[in-house]
């Protein structure tokens, strides 16, 4: 399966950082790290996960999503969220780590979500040359 990410966890809470801290947040944590912080709260990420498709992921989202749908659809003033140009739709959706851009599905995966309405964070260490990753990936992103 080429359109497959190895997933640690996928779960709802709330954004903790940020300018969106405290809104509903949907965290799709992704395994493998290519770093090994000494202050890391997520070694677990570095080998453990399950390999799903990006439709099955997508799927997770959309039910963990579900109860905020009146929200999605509601007027904008109803919507809270500070971004630029207009409200956020909720739930946000966070992809983290490990390093979720040592995965070349991941960036599918965040065009998938963000074509279907949210709002897509990316949660880096910011070591890997965005530029050279897309090089790599293969796909015509620009």
């Amino acid at each position: 399966m080429s359109d497959t990410l190895v997933i640690n966890e996928i779960y709802l809470s709330l954004q903790g950082e940020s300018t969106f801290a405290g809104l509903p947040c949907i965290f799709v944590r992704l395994t493998a790290c290519n770093l090994r912080c000494s202050y890391c709260d997520t070694a677990y990420a570095f080998t453990e996960g399950a390999k799903k498709t990006l439709a099955e992921v997508q799927m997770e989202v959309d039910r963990l999503a579900k109860p905020f749908e009146r929200m999605r659809s509601a007027p904008s003033a109803v919507r809270a969220g500070p971004v630029e140009g207009g409200p956020a739709k909720l739930p946000l959706v966070e992809l983290t780590g490990g390093e979720p851009l040592l995965q070349k599905n991941s960036l599918p995966l965040m065009k998938r979500l963000c074509d279907d309405g949210f709002t897509v964070l990316l949660e880096t260490s910011g070591r890997l040359t965005f530029h050279r990753w897309i090089l790599a990936s293969g796909e015509s992103w620009i």
